[in-house]
């Protein structure tokens, strides 16, 4: 029984996540060694349930292993420049045989419909072709790099129709060129450009680490509304970063991985670029593409353009989201209870932070002018968010607000979380102390402790 309530609380948990990605565009970037272990087995029951679900999905896998192997089954040395291989035409011909089967070794794996498995019932249909347009990458540091490329253009138009005909579109490293020519490609820039090129509402890049990691400056730095410090300590990655904060990591970072340094770069340009998010997570963990993408926190590291977090005046479309914080302290006697009439003529008193469009906390000033004083009220965050700082960031911005309305002093009033105002500076008041129009109003059965704080 506890099983299935806890099944019914994350299918529902998952539902406004569910709603919103019908129709958006998501790339996946994989390298050749999730087809070489298996892995991708489980990763297209997982395409296929967001296919199904309406998401519109752009493939792009890697070839590198496969490559490799063919190199030494050849004895054809391997050669590379400042990590980008030199492509010559032993290389090339190893690159076009492995993309070649790779690509329909994917293309089996996600045309599977056995009775009894993720894939039942599945009619998935892939389309790949000629869709990348590629350039020479030319001579660096002094050596030809022959016919290893660079993404020229992306035939976006091309793939939105296949998109648009509920097709899977998978790309491989591979791009040609106006005269004919092949050209070996990497994995992250066809990606990034595909990304960038589809306007993508995600590109999700699945790595061997667990996500960005955290330096260990970070691991102790105090969390706020820098989503970069929202970190699990035992797997000790960022949970989410700005495009700001990830350019920092990857300047100030003593060391990193080598995927990352690779990746993260790609993230930031996609990002800067009109990509809506871009996502990294572990190859090796089983469902880490649907824990990341229907869960509140994920499992890897999120990049985004702008913090996940803004704090703002609230308006009338908020008073739903306010109602949800309000109403569970309000039940526990913590909070006196509003009405939503009451909520939405007193609006624009509020507060509200936002977490990724969903009102994470909220807080009210109430003002009287003539003792110079501010009421702090309904001071609340969502039991999902707390642990956060979100409680701390509402307080300072309600304390910078007060100022700059010219008020002099701060109160509240409170049952239950004395000693969390006492430890932000808050003093012990009585009600004598508060302006008269309060306390003619004050509930001596409810005995609120009364603080005060000089602004």
């Amino acid at each position: 029984m506890k099983d299935t309530a806890d099944f019914v609380h994350w299918f529902r948990s998952a539902a406004p996540y569910i709603h919103g990605f019908r129709g958006k565009t998501f790339v996946i970037a994989f390298g050749g060694e999730l087809v070489a272990d298996g892995g991708f087995v489980q990763l297209a029951h997982d395409v296929n349930l967001l296919n199904s679900l309406g998401v519109r999905l752009v493939l792009i896998h890697g070839v590198r292993p496969q490559v490799e192997a063919r190199l030494t089954e050849n004895g054809t040395a391997i050669r590379y420049v400042n990590g980008l291989r030199v492509t010559d035409d032993a290389a090339l011909a190893c690159v076009k045989e492995a993309a070649g089967t790779v690509r329909v070794e994917i293309e089996a794996l996600l045309s599977l419909g056995l009775a009894n498995t993720p894939m039942a019932g599945a009619d998935i249909r892939v389309a790949s072709g000629n869709f990348v347009t590629a350039q020479p990458l030319g001579v660096r540091d002094g050596v030809d790099l022959l016919h290893t490329g660079e993404v020229r253009k992306i035939d976006a138009a091309a793939i939105r129709r296949r998109l648009d005909q509920h097709d899977i579109v998978l790309l491989s490293p591979i791009g040609y060129s106006p005269t004919g020519e092949i050209f070996n490609l990497s994995l992250e820039d066809v990606a990034t450009q595909a990304a960038i090129e589809l306007a993508a509402d995600k590109l999700v890049f699945l790595i061997d680490t667990e996500g960005v990691p955290q330096d260990d400056a970070d691991a102790e730095s105090p969390k706020g509304l820098a989503s970069a410090q929202l970190a699990d300590p035992e797997r000790a990655i960022h949970n989410a970063l700005t495009v700001n904060e990830a350019r920092q990591v990857l300047e100030k970072a003593r060391s990193l991985p080598e995927d990352i340094t690779y990746y993260l770069p790609c993230a930031i340009a996609a990002c800067t670029q009109g990509v809506k998010r871009a996502h990294f997570i572990s190859r090796h963990r089983d469902g880490a593409l649907l824990s990341e993408l229907f869960t509140r926190d994920g499992v890897g590291t999120l990049i985004t353009p702008a913090p996940l977090e803004t704090l703002r005046a609230a308006s009338i479309d908020d008073v739903g989201g306010i109602l949800g914080l309000l109403e569970p302290l309000e039940r526990e006697g913590v909070l006196v209870r509003r009405s939503r009439e009451l909520l939405e003529m007193e609006i624009e008193r509020f507060l509200v932070l936002e977490s990724d469009g969903v009102i994470a906390g909220c807080a009210a000033l109430y003002p009287f002018p003539e003792e110079q004083a501010a009421e702090l009220a309904c001071l609340a965050v969502s039991k999902e968010f707390r642990g956060r700082g979100f409680g701390d960031l509402l307080l300072a911005e309600a304390e910078k607000r007060g100022k700059k309305a010219g008020f002099k002093k701060l109160f509240v009033l409170t049952t239950r979380t004395e000693h969390w105002f006492e430890e932000r500076g808050f003093i012990d008041s009585s009600p004598d102390h508060l302006p008269k129009s309060k306390q003619a109003l004050y509930n001596y059965k409810r005995k609120s402790k009364v603080l005060q704080k000089t602004l």
